[in-house]
């Protein structure tokens, strides 16, 4: 597995972090260049981590982590969403629009939830022995440097969205959520 490779497979486990930057980003009343990288720091941070893990965990624990991770994930992300659309029906005031999007500990949730299947993405590399052409750590790192790029568009992205229906975007961004979280789960079953 060479660079082309771990590139796609860096593309392709970006994609849920994407989509819960786009819903980030929806929250924003204008972007605000700290709380984007921030956000894609979590993403891209975990998403490095993860495989990492799933590697030292390897063939031994994989189906204990792959029989439960799906709930996890499913359970994180339906929470947060469920929130996001409490709290974009609860119709809050204005000036707490904007303010509330680097909630650490949503954020740590979110990036877990997202992150989850590049455990799994870790125990094959485990599994792999010297078919794996790169390093662990430049593999991790290149895992995590795009999500961190894809992270920061999809703030930018919800982010002008956002500004223009902000409390539609912001149902809809839980939706999104809870949506992404069933997926998990059916893609386990199917």
């Amino acid at each position: 597995m060479g660079l082309i490779d771990i590139i796609l497979i860096g593309i392709g486990l970006s994609m849920d972090a994407f989509a819960v930057s786009i819903c980030k980003g929806l929250k924003m009343k204008q972007i605000d260049l700290r709380q984007s990288f921030v956000i894609a720091l979590f993403f891209g941070g975990f998403q490095a981590f993860m495989p990492f893990a799933g590697y030292i965990l390897s063939v031994q624990f994989v189906k204990y982590i792959t029989m439960y991770s799906h709930w996890v994930a499913f359970a994180l992300l339906f929470i947060i969403g469920m929130n996001m659309i409490h709290e974009a029906v609860k119709n809050e005031e204005e000036e707490e629009y904007g303010r509330a999007v680097l909630d650490l500990k949503e954020l740590t949730g979110l990036a877990v939830a997202t992150s989850i299947d590049a455990l799994a993405v870790g125990v094959s590399f485990g599994t792999m022995g010297d078919k794996l052409q790169l390093s662990l750590a430049l593999t991790v790192t290149i895992i995590g440097i795009i999500t961190f790029i894809v992270s920061v568009m999809g703030v930018f992205i919800g982010n002008i969205f956002g500004s223009r229906y902000r409390a539609k975007a912001e149902i809809f961004g839980g939706i999104l959520l809870v949506c992404i979280g069933i997926k998990v789960v059916l893609e386990h079953y199917l």
